[in-house]
């Protein structure tokens, strides 16, 4: 049987039109993905939309529709989006779905009744775009400590889940399982900022909105996003509060990896855990809370004016370099930035120039010097055993890499193959060897060497930009496109015939390309 793999993003909160930074995060759990299906894995890839809450509802009111409207159509925009960006998800969930609303009912009633949920009141300050309460301690400047908004004071009825019973083992299981937080930093913060100086009890209900899921037994609640969008996890691939589990329920949980913004590792690294201690479910594996991707350093906001969106984005440019762009440019901890300048200038430098030249010059070479059908390598030598030994590593390399969530940094690994081979050419000068008859066999050498270590890393970038991957394995007719045939260099059949040598990406005039955009 094979291997399962478990991967989850952030279900979008459908208020508005997912923006650039949105869907980054997809594209870089969909990279996770692919990989491990190559990998041999059954792969479960869960996205969707958080649909409920007083922030859509105030803008179905602005739109002057209906709240199920309103969500049908945001919901609608953010998978065409995902599917224009080639996100390879496996489901697409909604929160508004009748089994996922019954399941999220089951399960506060049964905390209710276990006692992990009580009644009582909420006093204190609200935030309508964060949907988060705050105490007047957590304010700066009587503004939302997240989004510096202004923030209103409440007081209601509302039910409370009881964090504090669980925290120490919270505690303890972060500290003997190292790999649950990623990056390290927001490990530090979360016990630092919450867990250190103790949690406070979590609202869980509204009575003052009715655009949501309604406690079961007092319908004048209703249940807060951290049960309701949280719980998608487990509701949408069966879990059953009486233990009657679906068989994708016990095939999958717990998750591999939750992949979040770095915004909302509270609630997945706090909330989340204790509520599934709560329930007796074991917890994901790994939450890892990656950076933003931002508009020339500045958080991407709509009220600032900087917002950009794929599908105007993908009218300028091809989807695979706007996929390679949002994997390559954000590292593993730190913060990207979107700007048009750097994405021509990085098209132009890794994808034309490096990979592109590197595909058309060794076919053409092939062609030119062997007749379009590729030589056999023989009497290897030094210089040729540094190139094949990075070709051969490099599959778990990636692997690993892509494992720690560095995912940025396992891209650049893929092209630093193709920067070795053109370094390759450079050193061995093939045109000069192709003056000399003699010298027939070492050329034929050295070219079969480049094609087998572009074959490599096209087949590597199947994970990440698949369109350009099987632009490159046909160019250079490979017939092994496994990850299986990765464990050794020299599965590329000598004697294929190769036939184009037409440039695989154009190069962008940047500043015709900037007066457009």
């Amino acid at each position: 049987m094979k291997k399962t793999f478990y991967i989850t993003t952030a279900i979008d909160y459908t208020s508005q039109k997912p923006h650039i930074g949105n869907n980054y995060e997809k594209v870089l759990a969909d990279v996770m993905a692919r990989f491990k299906r190559l990998d041999g894995f059954d792969v479960l890839y869960q996205t969707g939309t958080d649909e409920h809450g007083l922030k859509v509802k105030e803008k179905a009111k602005e739109a002057k529709i209906e709240p199920k409207d309103y969500v049908d159509k945001i919901s609608k925009e953010m998978k065409n989006l995902l599917d224009l960006l080639n996100v390879s998800y496996d489901k697409f969930v909604r929160t508004i779905d009748p089994l996922h609303e019954k399941k999220v009912q089951e399960i506060f009633e049964y905390l209710y009744k276990k006692g992990d949920i009580y009644l009582d009141k909420y006093e204190g300050w609200y935030c309508v775009p964060c949907e988060s309460f705050f105490l007047e301690k957590d304010l700066e400047e009587k503004k939302c400590p997240d989004c510096n908004r202004e923030v209103t004071y409440g007081k209601e009825e509302s039910y409370f889940f009881k964090l504090s019973k669980y925290e120490n083992d919270l505690k303890e299981y972060i500290n003997n399982n190292p790999d649950f937080i990623k990056p390290e930093s927001k490990k530090r913060e979360m016990i630092n900022n919450f867990l250190t100086d103790g949690l406070q009890d979590l609202c869980v209900s509204r009575s003052s909105l009715d655009w949501g899921i309604k406690v079961s037994f007092d319908p004048k609640h209703v249940i807060y996003v951290w049960i309701d969008a949280l719980s998608n996890y487990i509701t949408f691939i069966g879990h059953d509060i009486n233990g009657n589990h679906d068989i994708e329920y016990k095939k999958y949980w717990p998750a591999n990896y939750h992949i979040i913004g770095k915004d909302i590792v509270k609630f997945h690294t706090i909330y989340w855990p204790i509520l599934l201690m709560a329930l007796d479910i074991p917890l994901p594996k790994t939450v890892y809370g990656h950076p933003w991707l931002t508009i020339n350093g500045g958080k991407i906001s709509k009220s600032v004016g900087n917002v950009i969106y794929v599908d105007e984005l993908a009218k300028h440019f091809e989807i695979d370099q706007i996929r390679y762009y949002l994997i390559h440019e954000v590292p593993y901890q730190n913060d990207g930035t979107m700007n048009y300048e750097i994405l021509i200038e990085r098209i132009n430098s890794d994808l034309v120039n490096t990979l592109g030249n590197l595909v058309s010059r060794t076919n053409a070479m092939i062609i030119k010097y062997f007749d379009g059908i590729v030589p056999e390598s023989v009497n290897e030598i030094e210089i040729d055993r540094t190139l094949k030994e990075y070709a051969i590593n490099l599959k778990e390399t990636t692997s690993n890499l892509i494992d720690s969530c560095h995912i940025a940094e396992s891209l650049d690994g893929i092209i630093e193959l193709f920067r070795k081979c053109n370094k390759y050419i450079d050193e061995n000068e093939p045109w000069v060897l192709a003056k000399d008859e003699n010298q027939k066999e070492r050329l034929g050498t050295i070219l079969y060497n480049l094609i087998e270590s572009i074959r490599i890393g096209a087949v590597l970038l199947q994970a990440y930009i698949p369109e350009t991957s099987e632009k490159i394995l046909n160019k250079i007719n490979a017939s092994n496109r496994s990850f299986e045939s990765l464990k050794a260099f020299g599965n590329y059949a000598p004697g294929t015939v190769i036939k184009d040598a037409t440039p695989l990406f154009n190069r962008i005039n940047k500043e015709e390309k900037l007066k457009n955009l």
